[in-house]
């Protein structure tokens, strides 16, 4: 079976088969270049591949980096005296094949003998991931009990929704679908908080997730299908590519500012003539002619894309300049409706923003009231929390987590980092009467340590063994906003010759398109799909995991949606007797016992 593909170059496959076959040089791969705009994980990855799988000479990769460093949205580092700032974490998951793929080949930072893969692997099996609190109430109380605790109407909810087309979910919001009594539903705080969903956005997002994820479901409670990396991923992640790809020869030009691409678009083809670019502090056109030889493959947009930094004593400024946002891909859209609606992402940002905060706290005593809720201490060098903790009668809808301590490389022992972020910045909080946008890094303290059960005649002492970074991201969730096809370019537009797009705002290849967006899977599978398709590699691309198709995480899932209890089936009066004699003594009937269906 042949499966089905947006573009006829890209061949799809899994197993073995197709993942271990080393790749042949592709013909003519001697007389092109590329020039990758962007240096977040979906630019890196494509590096990545064009060395180890189109076997491109590496000194003809060139990267064209705006800022001043690499990493794009995985970033993590200590700003003088202010203490550590992340404006995110990475959540990763057992199936994300085509991450994997390119990290199992690039050495550790913490260990050069092994690769990043192996050490992630290695770091999550000595320490497995999972949470001791997964959300909580009143003041720190635990609040759930490790189940969805779904009725049976929303179980149906689910279901109906993973089986509606995706044609018939274009454009539509989840609360335009999906009942009061869902959106209230536990299932949903732990989705809504984990993803970072918001009611207002994709119902076709929320469907791809639920099916991409099914054989997690059962993790999702207490998060232990989660694994991260044993030091934050700017260090883990992008510091190891970085140096893998630069030992190769591949060039960073820094401060390097691309503002437009110049197509010549006939009826036949598709050809990238032109980079508009100049120097990010000088303003020095920087400008580069292309042939069909050169590669471009354009990063169209950045989930981190205006973020504001505030420190301890200063709330980030909000005043976001939208006409600068975005402006690649707004220029390049213009030239072709195969190249994706901009607008449809980034015109609303009270829609599509959130706020971080990294919490650096130099304080035993407030150790103390972390050690309550995690029941775990935070001096161990191993799992913490285990991913988030939600705060379900936050105003702000807050979630914390503190991943392995020291997080950051030099970190003292006696410091935690702990990572905040919260989805409502524009309501009042329930301790800082003001929203979280207005609030300076030690009013965010406050709120966290009023959250995690300090007295309130304590708050105010205990903050100030604090220092908190909060950051504003405008965009964070553009990504999820209701879309319809076409919104989002192809990876490979429709007769593209020299030009890929990457990152959140693409449509992979795959018909239909099985991944989810704000991963970093997503990132890596469209770089993969990008060089191979422009490139011409022969190996085929691993396809999204097919869980969805695979009836044991299928009936696994329903029976963890159920709680593990025997589901009520709405049958005619008799109709159960009639099917259970005709699956009795079957493969049917000892596989349903064995999900607890029956």
């Amino acid at each position: 079976m042949e499966i089905k593909t947006f573009d006829e170059r890209l061949k799809l496959g899994n197993g073995d088969y197709d993942r271990l076959v080393n790749s042949r040089k592709p013909k003519g791969i001697d007389e092109k270049k590329a020039y990758i705009i962007g240096t977040g994980i979906a630019g890196l990855s494509t590096a990545g591949f064009l060395i180890k799988d189109a076997k491109m000479d590496p000194s003809k990769i060139v990267f064209l980096e705006k800022d001043d460093i690499a990493g794009g949205a995985l970033d993590g580092k200590v700003l003088l005296n202010s203490g550590y700032v992340a404006r995110g974490g990475r959540e990763t998951g057992n199936r994300f094949e085509t991450l994997w793929d390119i990290l199992s080949v690039i050495p550790s930072r913490e260990n050069p003998e092994m690769s990043i893969l192996d050490d992630l692997y290695y770091t999550n099996l000595d320490d497995p991931n999972f949470s001791n609190c997964r959300i909580t109430k009143n003041n720190g109380q635990r609040y759930d009990n490790g189940k969805f605790n779904l009725s049976k109407d929303v179980i149906k909810e689910i279901i109906h929704l993973i089986l509606t087309p995706d044609e018939k979910l274009q454009g539509i919001s989840v609360e335009e679908v999906l009942s009061d009594e869902f959106l209230e539903s536990d299932f949903w705080t732990y989705y809504r908080t984990m993803f970072a969903f918001e009611n207002w956005h994709s119902v076709l997002e929320l469907k791809l997730y639920i099916n991409r994820f099914i054989h997690l479901v059962g993790g999702l409670p207490n998060l232990s299908a989660l694994q991260f990396t044993r030091y934050d991923q700017y260090e883990s992640i992008v510091v190891p590519m970085m140096k893998w790809l630069k030992d190769k020869g591949v060039k960073t030009e820094y401060n390097f500012e691309v503002s437009d691409i110049e197509f010549n678009i006939t009826k036949d083809k598709k050809v990238a003539t032109k980079i508009i670019a100049s120097d990010s502090k000088t303003g020095e056109d920087k400008s580069i002619s292309l042939t069909e030889n050169d590669l471009v493959f354009v990063t169209t947009g950045s989930l981190v894309e205006s973020s504001v930094y505030g420190n301890n004593n200063k709330a980030p400024s909000i005043d976001i300049d939208t006409e600068e946002s975005f402006k690649l891909w707004k220029n390049i859209a213009k030239k072709s409706d195969d190249f994706g609606h901009p607008e449809v992402f980034t015109s609303d940002i009270d829609k599509t923003n959130w706020e971080s905060a990294t919490v650096t706290v130099k304080s035993k005593e407030i150790s103390s009231y972390i050690e309550k809720i995690t029941k775990r201490s935070p001096y161990t060098g191993k799992v913490v929390t285990g991913g988030i903790v939600s705060v379900l009668d936050s105003n702000w809808l807050m979630s914390w987590t503190i991943n392995r301590q020291g997080q950051y490389i030099g970190q003292p022992e006696d410091e935690i980092a702990v990572w905040v972020y919260a989805l409502f910045t524009d309501k009042e909080g329930d301790y800082i009467k003001k929203p979280m946008k207005f609030c300076t890094g030690e009013e965010i303290a406050k709120e966290w340590l009023y959250h995690i059960g300090v007295p309130e005649s304590d708050i105010d002492r205990l903050a100030k063994e604090t220092s908190t970074v909060p950051v504003f991201m405008p965009y964070i969730t553009a990504q999820f906003m209701p879309r319809s096809f076409g919104d989002r370019p192809y990876v490979v537009p429709k007769n593209a010759v020299n030009f890929a797009f990457l990152g959140q705002f693409v449509e992979t290849l795959d018909n239909p398109g099985r991944d989810t967006v704000f991963t970093t899977e997503y990132s890596a599978r469209c770089a993969m799909e990008a060089v191979y398709v422009l490139t011409g590699v022969e190996k085929k691309v691993p396809e999204v995991f097919a869980s969805r198709y695979d009836i044991r995480y299928v009936l696994a899932g329903v029976s963890v949606l159920n709680d593990g209890e025997k589901p009520e089936l709405d049958l005619p009066f008799g109709a159960d007797a009639i099917v259970g004699k005709k699956i009795a003594g079957t493969e049917i009937e000892k596989m349903l016992k064995e999900y607890n269906l029956i």
